[in-house]
């Protein structure tokens, strides 16, 4: 997302430069939206990676559909949801044009709509496979109830939701618990939280606990909050958004991060602001 226009505006060669980097450091996974810059960013990268010789297998793609934007680039009068049949096939069908490639790894519903239709949905992914378009399917910030609903006409491999140590909602509502249950990989977004974005007593006190933990654990506070996210049995994949390298390749790191068991409680402890009941 932040890789155009909505963020560092980079250049194509920028872009090539960017991914060689992330494959160097084993990272080879790519998430996409065709909102992203205002549905201009999948193209930027699919130009820059139709020149940059990477062979298409070295690298997984992944892509959201859904959300209808007021743009320049849609006509639309309001933002709004669409998940009809036509609409999911064409939005499939468009992000791979953009991005250069024959399939996506993995295709999500960005966002549940009040007004989706499981049969219709579960027809354009059931379309898009048997084509050979995309290998997995996927959903983004629905509740349980809701995978719930979808899972009775479509297998969903993966829920892309917003979790960190600042918003770790899906730890208690039951969200986690049912990926668990009925094997749906949880992905996490702005894995990080807000632990770097806003200064407030929460944030003054998750920066007191890391900061005890950096010798001990010869991590930075980005490290350790990654490895806080880790940890959780459900196998949450963070999905992170920084464009600088240093970052990236600090992220890698926190893989082999092993929280022990009381200073994951101590982290978890400092963002709550109380003992566990």
């Amino acid at each position: 997302m932040t890789w155009g226009i909505w963020g560092k505006k980079l250049q194509k060669a920028e872009i090539v430069n960017l991914i060689q980097f992330c494959l160097d450091q084993n990272m080879s996974t790519f998430d996409h939206a065709d909102i992203y810059g205002g549905y201009t960013t999948e193209a930027d990268f699919g130009n820059a990676f139709a020149e940059s010789g990477i062979k298409r297998e070295r690298i997984q793609l992944i892509s959201k559909c859904g959300i209808q934007e007021t743009s320049d680039n849609r006509n639309n009068t309001v933002k709004h949801y669409n998940y009809s049949k036509d609409y999911i096939i064409w939005s499939a069908e468009t992000s791979l044009k953009h991005l250069k490639t024959d399939y996506l790894d993995l295709l999500l519903l960005h966002r549940p709509s009040p007004l989706m239709q499981a049969n219709d949905i579960a027809e354009a992914v059931s379309e898009l496979k048997t084509r050979g378009l995309i290998k997995d399917f996927g959903v983004s910030n629905f509740t349980s109830s809701q995978m719930e609903m979808l899972s009775k006409s479509v297998d969903i491999a993966v829920n892309q939701i917003e979790f960190s140590l600042t918003q770790h909602s899906a730890m208690h509502d039951g969200t986690l618990d049912y990926m668990m249950t009925n094997s749906i990989k949880p992905m996490a977004w702005s894995p990080l939280g807000s632990v770097f974005k806003e200064d407030t007593e929460q944030s003054r006190r998750i920066h007191k606990q890391l900061g005890e933990l950096l010798d001990k654990y010869n991590a930075t506070e980005d490290q350790l909050l990654l490895a806080w996210i880790l940890k959780h049995p459900s196998h949450i994949h963070p999905v992170i958004g920084t464009t600088t390298k240093q970052r990236i390749s600090d992220a890698m790191k926190a893989l082999e991060i092993e929280l022990e068991l009381e200073d994951w409680f101590k982290i978890l402890i400092a963002s709550q602001g109380h003992q566990v009941p």
